[in-house]
């Protein structure tokens, strides 16, 4: 009918934003799409290993670069990576990466953890169910986020909801 807007293909976490982003601005990890053939990013280490693939290292220093070079002034560079789960892997890599190559640079590093619910049955416990390999995974994740983010960092600050960085 005339008139009528044919709703947009929701794919990525970033087709809900509000506010459309640069193309550049978002790297899609194939293999961890919802429909990949890997499953889940779960562990350190295969967010690390994601960044051995020189190709995918290729593509994120153009991608930063085509951002380097738009700026006047740079002053540093801020970084928001989820540390519970296998991005802190992908997050230690990108800070090691900015500080070998921009090491003169400040590199703020922010460590986020969801808030785990501990009563009943939410939405948060559905996508963060409490079995102890689960919790073994959050542990080990953190504790190495904590340690190779900090090491690369200007600044670590962790950032959760939850007193306890949502370890238990």
């Amino acid at each position: 009918p005339a008139g009528s807007q044919v709703a947009p293909s929701i794919r990525l976490w970033s087709d809900f934003l509000s506010v459309p982003l640069h193309p550049k601005s978002v790297y899609v990890i194939r293999q961890y799409l919802h429909d990949g053939d890997c499953g889940c990013l779960e562990a350190f280490g295969q967010g690390e290993s994601l960044l051995q693939d020189p190709a995918c290292v290729e593509e994120l220093e153009d991608r930063l670069h085509f951002y380097v070079e738009e700026c006047d002034y740079l002053q540093g560079f801020q970084v928001l990576c989820d540390i519970h789960n296998g991005f802190s892997g992908v997050g230690a890599k990108v800070t090691e990466l900015l500080h070998d190559e921009y090491s003169r640079k400040g590199i703020l590093t922010w460590g986020l953890t969801p808030v785990l619910s501990a009563v009943g049955v939410s939405w948060i416990f559905f996508f963060f169910p409490q079995d102890p390999q689960n919790s073994f995974y959050r542990l080990m994740n953190t504790a190495l986020g904590i340690a190779h983010l900090a090491r690369h960092s200007s600044l670590f600050c962790p950032l959760s909801l939850s007193g306890s960085l949502g370890i238990k």
